[in-house]
């Protein structure tokens, strides 16, 4: 017969870590993947223009986004503008733009580009009042947004 050890203390082993790692770096893929960075909540609703030249934006961080459409809680027919995630009036456009030329580094400032993106039933009224107020900003460097035409 064995003989046991009565008055030893017997010891927990080791929770083994090694696949740890692995298994940290698959969630981390898996959200990066999966997660949309979205930084401005939509508050109007748009059709974007259709166009048969269009071209990409070099880097996206120096684009400052103008949105025109219809309020998307009401089925109102005004024509509303959103300036980040609230609704503006046409004079509140040049006091973004300069705050948005403050936030970019003072090299990126002279690149910086103004993209609108409006409704294609949009009145073309609204978009020149919106253009005379960039001018008076001083953003001059404007796009619209538009999708290719199929």
């Amino acid at each position: 017969m064995g003989r046991f050890n009565r008055t030893g203390r017997r010891t927990m082993p080791t929770l083994n870590t090694s696949s740890l790692p692995d298994l940290i770096f698959t969630l981390l893929f898996f959200f990066m993947i999966v997660t949309t960075m979205r930084e401005v909540k939509l508050k109007v609703e748009f059709t974007l223009p259709q166009a048969t030249q269009l071209e990409r934006l070099e880097k996206k961080s120096l684009v400052t986004f103008i949105y025109v459409g219809r309020p998307a809680s009401s089925r109102s027919g005004e024509w509303c503008i959103q300036l980040n995630d609230a609704f503006a009036d046409i004079g509140d456009i040049r006091a973004y733009i300069e705050a948005e030329r403050a936030r970019l580094a003072p090299q990126d400032r002279p690149r910086m580009q103004v993209s609108l993106k409006v409704d294609e039933d949009a009145p073309m009224g609204i978009v020149a009042d919106i253009k005379e107020e960039l001018r008076k900003a001083g953003a001059l460097n404007v796009n619209y947004s538009a999708v290719e035409r199929q």
